[in-house]
């Protein structure tokens, strides 16, 4: 898996905006989701439900 919080950041938001409606549906449907929303949180990124994806704080 990719561990760089950028590619990371592109990928999770080109799958929410294309494939899945909220985070919760992204959360249940793809294995690696949680570690990727972990790197991600930890590199200073928050999820933004009103626009379905993630932004840096």
């Amino acid at each position: 898996m990719v561990k760089d919080p950028n590619i990371i950041l592109s990928i999770i938001n080109l799958k929410l905006r294309d494939y899945y409606p909220s985070l919760d549906e992204l959360l249940y449907d793809l294995e690696d989701a949680e570690e990727m929303i972990k790197i991600l949180t930890d590199a200073g990124y928050k999820y933004d439900s009103s626009t379905n994806q993630f932004k840096s704080c």
